[in-house]
């Protein structure tokens, strides 16, 4: 199987499962969320995982989903938001177990160990607040007494997706001048550019079927997905590089690591949601 088709074939399940599983159901918008923190958090701790360092992966885990589930439950109205306050025993714990692991690195160990919940948790457990008590294109399938809409962050994906098809078509017709070489040799300016015209114009048809805001609304945000997006491909480039590894994970053939997918939306949909939470 050659490696486009293997990309092909893979992309098509991401689609059906992301995708598919963010707009049919809460219950299945809620999995898509933990398998995304899940498969992040284990692959970076891989990555980070050598002699010397040993992040505490399992309470790391632990801790990123316990985050999204109190998340979901505070963004669905069932407990208050002050539940959230909960992290901070399982903080507590991550920080005392520390000190009887007797670590060569101790400090560089819970580095990768907290960082991992801020940069991969945090931002997916935003996912709930965009969608519970929304309103908006629905479910495929609504949930009885469980005000839902998928539509902002179906829409985001959406233009992500399109703003990565974009930059990778015209930077391999046309990609001349190097964005950033020295963390990651193959993205141009051209590809940058391609894939930010397509986000907006793609962004032109999100109010007249997703809604939640206007035109102007959706051009900003293709235009915060191009950016951020593109800076978040940046970053986990530049994770790699430091851990001299080429994909965070082989999970995805074709696609390498769960990192390697979802790089940019741990970046950019924490600004989204800014946005869109501000302009209301």
């Amino acid at each position: 199987m050659t490696n486009f088709v293997r990309r092909t074939v893979t992309g098509a399940f991401i689609v059906v499962f992301v995708l598919g599983g963010i707009w049919l159901h809460p219950v299945s918008f809620f999995i898509v969320g933990a398998v995304m923190i899940a498969g992040t958090q284990y692959e970076y701790y891989l990555m980070a995982k050598n002699d010397t360092v040993r992040p505490q992966a399992a309470l790391g885990m632990l801790t990123g989903l316990t985050l999204y589930i109190i998340s979901t439950l505070v963004a669905a109205g069932f407990v208050p938001l002050t539940a959230l306050l909960w992290i901070i025993p399982l903080v507590f714990i991550i920080l005392t177990a520390e000190l009887f692991r007797k670590s060569e690195k101790p400090f560089d160990s819970l580095a990768h160990t907290l960082f991992s919940v801020l940069y991969t948790a945090v931002p997916v457990s935003l996912f709930p607040f965009a969608a519970f008590g929304r309103t908006g294109i629905p479910a495929l399938l609504p949930m009885a007494g469980v005000e839902f809409s998928p539509g902002i962050v179906v829409g985001f994906i959406l233009l992500l997706w399109t703003n990565d098809t974009g930059a990778y078509i015209v930077g391999s017709v046309a990609g001349k001048h190097r964005l950033f070489e020295r963390i990651s040799p193959k993205k141009s300016w051209e590809g940058f550019f391609g894939g930010l015209a397509l986000a907006i114009a793609v962004s032109l048809l999100m109010p007249r079927w997703i809604g939640v805001e206007g035109e102007a609304g959706w051009i900003l945000i293709a235009t915060i997905i191009a950016v951020a997006g593109t800076i978040g491909d940046l970053v986990e480039s530049m994770l790699k590089r430091s851990l001299g590894l080429k994909d965070s994970g082989t999970v995805m053939p074709g696609h390498g690591g769960f990192l390697d997918r979802f790089d940019s939306v741990v970046v950019s949909f924490p600004l989204v949601y800014l946005f869109v939470t501000i302009a209301g």
